[in-house]
């Protein structure tokens, strides 16, 4: 007989509940939880095709051993004995940056992925640490960093009470959210619209969310800082600047006011391609709205001034009020997120503590950039050894970073690799040792990460919705044992790391004057936390010390894993609530408006209004059905508008002799690819996009359905040379690229 279980969507960002049709060990199903108290039944078409993600018949059951040359299945017990046999002799011998860490996207959609990398990472020691965010958000920590001393108090916008919402390269209809976790964000907008709010949208593609707009402006790419400092330039120059409750907890505005003054409306109109006196008009309707929010996504990221663009983005919401204010942008608060400690200056934010080998590329948030990973690897200096073995967690680098090709032959060419992946993928394929966790419907789920970036405060729990299968070995233990291997303790009981966790958390907790359990006895406390293996307790731990947690006994009523089991709908915490100055990290203790490397890198900024626009640009695109190079190997998610195509405007098509359906070339500084032309008036002229995560053509790869239409990597077309020079973001979006039919004798050859 069939039944159900519920289980929260792993699949993006938004976090939707589920309530699964399982027929015995299988899938069969999946509808929208409309008791779930955050996405209140809503569900996307990946969520519907969870069954046929967690059943593709391509995904890895046990683990492989490269063995002369070749992968070969293999049991449990010998893949880690070799990756013991492959890592540590590389750390022994030439130190602990010799060995790299990759973390991708998934890492943060799975309990294991948040709760084992940070005790890997520790661990080693090592200053070679590579993940996803460095080509996606690392320009929006770095600035939250700056002003606000921690690079994870990122504000998100309060949708659901907001009267305007300043919406710049972001296509969350897409997306479903970024860096803002809301379910239904399509349904939110409309229902800002509804309630007779206002909607922008700034984007030089026509996109979904940009058709829903009351206004959409199709900027051109790379300029989104200079629009955003032409905004600022106009809340000064006619004193429209109201900071509010916000006043004491803010300096330097007074020098922001003088680093604007360049950036006027005419000065960026030209750059922009917009026109001054409609830039006025947004500036104005951001200052009356009653309650307003800027947002912006990976299109502002993704460009050479992405760290100059979140930051304004946030100068914006200070110099309006609306920051940290209902209806705002507001700071959520997690249920697993620390003690909250009493307000006062912190350690603030430092860049650069240490340099890449090759190009001396600054690390963020203890990062070097991603696409800075093949010359650490193939390139030898005088400063230190190369990364000769490297640990994957889920991650695809040679299709999400810059120039793959190069990626490919330097994964090659390492001493050991070890890939925790459910594929024999683009990336995995290389390597000595892959370790396949299990179908997400056999692991547990919580989201430490997303929550934090969450529209409203809530908390929820998936325990597995099928047991594990015989074989299977479950994620939490694959990470535990790999930082066993990887730190000379193979063989130890994987169940330790959980409890060296535990022993470390209780043991500060109890020396920290604020909070609950202080001066307690840390085995005591320990003995009370409950759950079936060591994440869950691990998990209880966090809740009971959290903001808003019973604190072993100190607030009787307050959040425990029983009580989070006891409502498998999650528990509603609330609505955001303003929390400054409790959030600021800074060592002013105040949201630091003009830092230091932000003033250093403003004249770059200056520069930009003098430069000329290249006669073609490259953006990205997403689709609903995608994240990423996750989805293409599911056929419920593939084909329709989910395409690999050459989107160009008419116009340029037509200057071009470029037909639609018609295969065209296009050729960047990294590469050039092949693919459809399909020519639209969704994108500006002078733009043309390609979308991200495609490419899956090289041979070894097991990636079946995506292989009948593998489509083109697009990051083939950059040489990994172009970053935002205070994140190392890399720049993906605006990138000058050149574009020709190809010749009709080659169409049959291709």
């Amino acid at each position: 007989m069939p039944r159900t279980a519920l289980r929260i969507c792993p699949l993006c960002e938004a976090t939707c509940g589920l309530t699964l049709t399982v027929e015995g060990t299988r899938v069969t199903g999946a509808r929208g939880d409309r008791e779930d108290v955050f996405s209140k039944g809503f569900i996307c078409p990946k969520g519907a095709a969870f069954g046929a993600v967690d059943g593709d018949p391509d995904r890895l059951r046990v683990p492989l051993v490269r063995e002369d040359g070749a992968l070969r299945e293999a049991t449990w017990e010998e893949a880690f004995d070799a990756v013991a046999a492959g890592l540590r002799p590389v750390v022994e011998r030439y130190g602990p940056h010799a060995l790299g860490v990759v973390l991708g996207n998934p890492n943060v959609h799975t309990m294991a992925g948040a709760l084992y990398p940070p005790v890997l990472l520790a661990a080693l020691r090592t200053r070679s640490l590579f993940t996803a965010s460095t080509v996606d958000q690392m320009p929006k920590h770095v600035s939250s960093g700056l002003l606000f001393g921690d690079a994870n108090a990122i504000p998100v916008p309060d949708l659901d009470r907001t009267d305007h919402l300043l919406l710049i390269g972001a296509n969350p209809l897409e997306s479903n959210g970024s860096l803002c976790t809301a379910p239904d964000f399509p349904g939110r907008l409309k229902a800002l619209r509804a309630r007779g709010g206002r909607l922008t949208v700034v984007d030089p593609r026509r996109t979904r969310t940009a058709k829903l707009a009351d206004r959409h402006l199709a900027i051109r790419p790379g300029t989104d800082a200079l629009l955003l400092a032409a905004l600022a330039n106009v809340l000064f120059e006619e004193e429209l600047t109201d900071l509010g409750a916000l006043a004491p907890h803010v300096q330097g505005v007074g020098e922001l006011r003088q680093a604007m003054g360049d950036f006027t409306p005419e000065a960026v109109a030209a750059a922009c391609d917009l026109d001054a006196d409609l830039i006025r008009t947004l500036a104005r309707e951001l200052a009356a709205a009653p309650a307003a929010a800027v947002y912006a996504r990976i299109g502002s990221c993704t460009v050479p001034h992405g760290t100059l663009a979140s930051w304004l983005v946030d100068v914006l919401n200070v110099l309006t009020g609306n920051l940290d204010r209902p209806g705002g942008a507001l700071f959520p608060q997690a249920a697993t997120d620390r003690t909250p400690r009493p307000a006062g200056p912190g350690h603030g934010f430092a860049l650069g503590r240490w340099h890449s080998r090759v190009r001396h590329l600054p690390e963020a948030k203890g990062e070097l950039p991603l696409s800075a990973l093949a010359e650490e690897m193939d390139t030898a200096t005088d400063e230190g050894e190369p990364v000769r073995a490297l640990v994957v967690v889920a991650a695809n680098p040679v299709l999400s970073a810059p120039d793959g090709d190069r990626l490919d032959k330097a994964l090659h060419s390492l001493d050991f690799m070890v890939s925790v992946d459910p594929y024999l993928n683009e990336t995995s394929r290389h390597a000595d040792v892959v370790l396949p966790p299990p179908p997400p419907s056999q692991s547990p789920h919580h989201d430490f990460a997303f929550n934090t970036l969450a529209v409203r405060n809530q908390v929820r729990y998936s325990r597995p919705a099928v047991p594990l299968e015989p074989g299977r070995m479950a994620e939490t233990e694959i990470l535990a044992r790999l930082v066993l291997a990887a730190t000379g303790m193979h063989g130890a009981d994987p169940a330790a790391v959980d409890a060296m966790v535990v022993d470390q958390t209780l043991g500060k907790a109890v020396q920290e004057p604020h909070s609950p359990v202080h001066g307690r006895d840390p085995r005591e406390l320990a003995a009370q936390l409950t759950g079936e293996s060591g994440p869950e307790r691990r998990l209880d731990l966090m809740l009971r010390l959290g903001p808003y947690g019973e604190g072993f006994g100190a607030r009787p009523d307050g959040l425990t894993l029983r009580k989070l089991l006891d409502h498998p709908h999650g528990i509603d915490l609330g609505p955001l609530r303003p929390r400054l100055p409790q959030p600021l990290k800074t060592v002013s203790g105040k949201v630091e408006m003009l830092p230091a490397p932000i003033a250093g890198d403003l004249p770059r900024l200056r520069e930009a209004l003098r430069e000329r626009p290249a006669s073609l640009v490259l953006v990205g695109r997403r689709h609903l059905r995608s994240n990423n190079s996750w989805m293409h190997n599911v056929p419920a998610l593939t084909g329709g508008s989910n395409r690999c195509t050459l989107q160009l405007n008419p116009q340029d098509a037509a200057r071009l002799g470029i037909e639609d359906g018609e295969r065209v070339r296009v050729k960047g500084a990294g590469g050039e690819v092949t693919a459809p032309a399909e020519v639209t008036d969704a994108v500006r002229p002078g733009v043309v996009s390609l979308p991200h995560g495609w490419g899956h053509d090289r041979p070894g790869v097991r990636l079946s359905h995506a292989g009948t239409d593998p489509g083109v990597n697009v990051n083939q077309l950059l040489d990994g040379s172009l970053l935002d020079p205070l994140s190392g973001n890399a720049v993906l979006n605006g990138v000058p690229v050149e574009v020709a039919a190809v010749p009709e004798k080659l169409t049959t050859l291709t």
